[in-house]
């Protein structure tokens, strides 16, 4: 029976949304949030069976505030973090719970506390959360009733809760130890399926470049973040029994992974040549788009299946596409259109590799003989892995208004200080709820600290209606107490994928248990709102008046390192393709650097974008300069994947003057974004007569002997043909940013 369009379309949401909805529960961020619930309820639970609320309750905080850095990531570095955390909550609760002087004298302490905790994300990421639970403390302890507990006792029971928290992770570690793994495996799949497909897009010369050129930036910059936290979890994890085979493997996918982000970015020649060849030939079009298409629907089903080797997709549907590609191209060679065959011929062995990658990843996953495989030396490996630096010098370092960071802490001590004044000289009810708002919403960057102001407002007020319609309704404390615990868990799990929402579900969460002991909720939910409406109201007047942070500033060094590690990258090409042999361990470190600098500063301009339009600089020729930035790498990737695969023939001379005069015009570009010493930029051109003359030659030369060459020539042909229009396009495109960056820095 054939169903009616509109009830399909209806079954379709419904199921879309069911698996959506079991995808969320399956989520490392619900059996986060479920882990976080445990260790809160449980110690208070029994706490109140035993009669100890107090003791329960000490408990339960102090696993909920050591929490945050239990991020994705090494396990050792997550313990480590745990550990880090309850010590900084023991010592900021201990602190701060004495900070019951006269308001004059305590505020000052209070503002050196919180910069001195703040300070510590100098250190990174995960540095910056465990001074977020210090935070949290700090601000919360000023709440604390002394006749609850001693000081001290409740300082020490927070560092207990802490080592709980820990004690709990590493149990839900032991069993299921994969679960981190496969979940980021997943999402890179699904981000490089994504990836692959708007490539296929872009051949089709009518669509809109410009909005997919832009989306393909945003995903590079997702999955080079999934990529590093990859590195970190395979690399640096412990190889513990009856794991090792299963990491190793792991490994070797995410290195098939890693190697097919480069190959989608690479591109035979400039977007313009491309388009210009589909005009004039578009049966070419679908037919590259079929191979793309089908090679991104297979990893979907990839990602979709997970360890079921059954739901593996077979390899049928794409070796028939590629048959029909070569069909294609075989009856242009027949014409005198050399140039496009040539073209055409580079950029379907680009999908072959793609295809060989893939076929690798489906080996691998199917569970292939383990003695056939050539695992990667895990000592090697930890060197793509970017340790942090924690010297004590890294603070003297930063001790400084020109450091973000310093500007941040400084900017949050000063705003907590303000928060704390004005709760002690009106009557709110619970003046540290000010300052709490202020700790959660309050980011070195501008954009986020606007969003998380305006979401956790809106939140706030929409969590707060719906509680007052429940309790309304609902009288029953168990009730409450339950609906708070999963509120929580929901809360928790969204935090990093919609922070509107999990602001509605903490402030739920927050009336329910407020509910269990106190009798006027009407008036917890006003002072919830109004609370969180002062808080988030002084952090963006503080983001915007206190030492503000303005992306046109620092864009400037992020255009530097990405420049620069684009022209590291060129550097070990060109000495790669002169040297021949092995592909030496530096080469691979410097391709992930360009394409980890290259998507940090697509991030950073998404950061300018975000700011007012009075606090921007030049945005389109910074946005030109980050499009070109990609486009370089684009061009690389291409000589890398060239040089890697094909047997090259010598280097001759003009390669190497051709490869110096590009490697000259991104030095200058350094040096004018540097010291805008910009000499030159002028009269700089896009074209040089070592291209022209080459490629003219080369042109000759395939006229003259195309139709009739053997293998072994077409082969050369195909090499000259794809190397001098790269280091024709990469000269080209190094000039125009040498004229971009000297007109960004002109006063």
């Amino acid at each position: 029976m054939q169903l009616n369009p509109f009830v399909l379309s209806i079954v379709t949401l419904i199921s879309k949304n069911f698996k959506e909805l079991q995808n969320f529960l399956k989520s490392i961020s619900f059996s986060k949030a479920v882990r976080i619930g445990i260790a809160v309820t449980l110690p208070i639970v029994t706490g109140i069976q035993l009669g100890h609320l107090e003791i329960g309750l000490a408990l339960g905080l102090g696993a909920f505030w050591s929490s945050p850095s239990d991020v994705s990531g090494s396990v050792r570095h997550k313990e480590i973090g745990i550990l880090f955390s309850a010590a900084l909550v023991m010592a900021a609760s201990f602190m701060g719970g004495y900070l019951h002087y006269e308001t004059w004298l305590s505020l000052p302490v209070l503002g050196v506390l919180s910069f001195a905790i703040a300070f510590i994300s100098v250190y990174g990421f995960r540095a910056s959360l465990i001074s977020f639970s210090g935070l949290l403390a700090l601000v919360l302890s000023l709440g604390h009733k002394a006749e609850e507990m001693e000081i001290y006792q409740f300082a020490a029971l927070l560092g207990v809760g802490g080592l709980w928290y820990l004690f709990l992770t590493k149990i839900w570690h032991g069993i299921n130890p994969k679960a981190e793994t496969e979940e980021f495996l997943t999402e890179t799949y699904k981000l490089t399926a994504e990836f692959l497909e708007t490539r296929g897009k872009l051949v089709d010369p009518h669509e809109d470049h410009e909005k997919l050129r832009s989306k393909l930036l945003d995903l590079q910059s997702e999955l080079t973040e999934n990529h590093e936290t990859l590195r970190e979890i395979l690399i640096l994890s412990r190889k513990t029994s009856g794991m090792s085979n299963y990491q190793d493997k792991r490994l070797l996918i995410f290195a098939q992974l890693v190697e097919m982000l480069e190959t989608a970015i690479a591109n035979p020649v400039n977007y313009d040549r491309m388009d210009a060849l589909f005009n004039a030939h578009p049966q070419y079009v679908n037919r590259f788009q079929d191979v793309i298409f089908e090679m991104s629907h297979q990893l979907q089903l990839i990602s979709e299946a997970g360890n079921d080797k059954k739901n593996l997709p077979t390899n049928d549907k794409i070796r028939q596409c590629f048959e029909d590609v070569r069909l294609e191209i075989a009856s242009l060679r027949e014409t005198e259109n050399y140039e496009e065959y040539l073209m055409l011929q580079n950029f379907l062995e680009y999908q072959e590799k793609q295809f060989t990658k893939l076929k690798r990843i489906k080996w691998l996953l199917g569970d292939p003989n383990t003695m056939e495989i050539d695992f990667i030396d895990r000592k090697v490996a930890k060197r793509f892995v970017a340790l942090q630096e924690y010297d004590p010098v890294l603070l003297v370092r930063n001790f400084s208004l020109k450091s973000t960071i310093f500007r941040h802490s400084f900017r949050l001590a000063v705003t907590v200080m303000f928060g704390y004044a004005l709760g002690s000289l009106f009557p709110f009810q619970n003046p540290h709820w000010i300052l709490l708002t202020v700790v959660v919403i309050l980011r070195p960057s501008y954009g986020l600290t606007k969003s998380r102001a305006k979401d956790r407002f809106i939140g706030t007020l929409i969590g707060g209606a719906i509680a007052s319609g429940i309790v309304f309704l609902i009288h029953d404390p168990y009730v409450y107490g339950a609906m708070g615990v999963a509120s929580l868990i929901i809360a928790l799990s969204l935090v990093q994928k919609n922070n509107k929402a999990s602001a509605i579900f903490i402030t739920l969460s927050v009336v329910f248990i407020y509910a269990i002991i106190q009798t006027d909720v009407l008036s917890v939910i006003k002072f919830r709102i109004l609370d969180t409406l002062v808080g988030a109201g002084l952090s963006y007047a503080a983001m915007l008046w206190l030492w503000p942070t303005w992306e046109f500033v620092e864009i400037n060094e992020s255009i530097q390192k990405s420049v620069k590690a684009n022209k590291d990258f060129l550097h070990k090409i060109i000495d790669f393709y002169q040297r021949k042999g092995n592909l030496p361990t530096s080469y691979n470190i410097a391709r992930k650097e360009a394409f980890l600098e290259t998507s940090n500063l697509n991030s950073a301009f998404q950061r300018m974008a975000q700011e007012p339009k009075s606090k921007q600089r030049k945005t389109d020729k910074n946005y030109e300069l980050v499009v070109l930035n990609h486009t370089f790498l684009a061009s690389l990737a291409s000589l890398s994947i060239y040089i890697q695969y094909h047997k090259t023939t010598e280097a001759s001379d003009r390669f190497k003057i051709a490869a110096k005069k590009i490697e000259e015009n991104l030095g200058q570009v350094l040096q004018c974004l540097k010291d805008k010493k910009c000499d030159g930029a002028e009269a700089s051109s896009n074209s040089d007569p070592i291209f022209k003359e080459q490629l003219d030659k080369l042109r000759k030369l395939q006229t003259r002997n195309m139709a009739s060459a053997d293998k072994e020539n077409i082969r050369e042909l195909q090499e000259t043909h794809l190397v001098w229009e790269q280091l024709q396009w990469l000269f080209s495109t190094s000039n125009h940013m040498l004229k971009l960056a000297a007109s960004v820095k002109r006063k």
